[in-house]
């Protein structure tokens, strides 16, 4: 019953500018904050859509999930995608399905860690996909491509497993990498289903996009070295919610993206490495964040318009009250045991979530490669004109 995807046939308030002027219809992408977990959704020009995991468990990301589902007009997830089994992107899986249909699920196969992070969830899993008929789950290998109307999707990485060949038309792709002259591998992730995270690579015309879960610092150099099989693009999403144990340069400045999304929360990613590699990344324009990043500081957070997401006194009172410890010799760009640096914001109380109003970060992509970015909390939104 199990299938693979191969077996399946300047600054500006956002207006319809592109879409005035050409017809066509967007793709929007909304990335919902689940403070410091991940759930992605994506909606083709053709209506179609793709939830990309799910955050944590509990009320609070399901009902942010439900509410940025209810903005997009979306009633069915025609595909549902757990790049991972890691509680921060399969905690709310099971209550969001009994609130919604979902058509297509997709997954890297078994669950790779030997403690399962949410107990009995891949045995539910397993079968209700199995429940649902054939050909509804779907393994998916690289250089497998999601059938979603309108898009061209296709699969970088799954299962431990990388996509070599060059991507036909893409730009850029097949070339040696520079960036792979400074890559050193650091410290093993423990964790081994990160290194088992699905990775996707999203085309509509012109534009371009990446989500690549949790897939980690020490794959990414097999998958980007010595030759760059996926090209350049437009939107980076930050990967591993922008800790240091993912992000290197030979990712990041091989992608050369014009804008980066951090999926971070308030204590989990902003790491001072994340940083370091997207500020010096050829061609970046803006950053933009789902959180302010207290392990960021001042110095390096983008511009409050960038930002989605705010600390209330309270987190902010913890935080100062009760530091984290420094790590890897503290500065920009300092390096820990890893290789890296101390930027994971470990050390002292974890702040509290924040269980009030929360906003997403939308982006609107014409196939003529423009795309617009807007903050839902101050409605700010900037467009990027298409490359000449």
């Amino acid at each position: 019953m199990k299938s693979t995807l191969a077996a399946l046939a300047a600054m500006t308030i956002c207006l319809p500018f592109a879409q005035a002027q050409t017809g066509a219809k967007p793709f929007n992408m909304y990335f919902v904050d689940t403070e410091g977990g991940l759930s992605a959704l994506y909606v083709s020009p053709s209506g179609e859509s793709m939830l990309l995991d799910t955050g944590n468990p509990g009320d609070r990301d399901l009902d942010r999930i439900l509410d940025v589902l209810k903005d997009a007009g979306v009633k069915q997830i025609d595909y549902m995608v757990i790049t991972h089994y890691h509680v921060d992107h399969v905690g709310s899986y099971q209550a969001l399905y009994e609130k919604i249909p979902m058509k297509h699920f997709i997954d890297h196969g078994e669950d790779r860690d030997t403690r399962e992070q949410v107990k009995g969830f891949y045995a539910w899993y397993t079968a209700m996909t199995e429940k649902a008929g054939a050909g509804a789950r779907m393994i998916a290998k690289p250089g497998d491509k999601i059938p979603i109307k309108g898009l061209n999707v296709e699969v970088l990485t799954a299962d431990g497993k990388v996509l070599k060949k060059p991507i036909a038309g893409a730009p850029g792709a097949g070339k040696p990498n520079p960036a792979c002259a400074g890559y050193k591998k650091q410290a093993e992730n423990p964790d081994l289903d990160n290194a088992a995270s699905l990775a996707l690579v999203f085309q509509y015309g012109k534009f371009r996009t990446i989500n690549m879960g949790d897939f980690v610092y020490n794959e990414e150099g097999d998958l980007m070295c010595p030759n760059n099989p996926v090209g350049t693009i437009d939107l980076y999403l930050s990967a591993h919610h922008s800790t240091d144990q993912s992000g290197s340069a030979a990712l990041v400045h091989a992608l050369q993206p014009r804008v980066a999304v951090l999926t971070n929360g308030q204590r989990k990613g902003g790491a001072l490495p994340v940083y370091e590699v997207l500020h010096t990344s050829p061609g970046l324009e803006d950053i933009w964040q789902l959180h302010y990043s207290l392990t960021g500081g001042l110095e390096n957070n983008t511009p409050g318009v960038f930002i989605a997401n705010v600390e209330d006194s309270k987190a902010l009172g913890n935080y100062l009250a009760n530091p984290p410890a420094p790590r890897g010799g503290g500065g920009f760009g300092g390096r820990g045991a890893s290789g890296r640096g101390g930027g994971r914001g470990a050390g002292g109380p974890i702040a509290p979530h924040n269980s009030g109003p929360a906003y997403y970060i939308k982006v609107s992509a014409m196939p003529d490669g423009s795309f617009t970015v807007t903050n839902t909390r101050n409605n700010f939104s900037k467009t990027y004109a298409a490359k000449k």
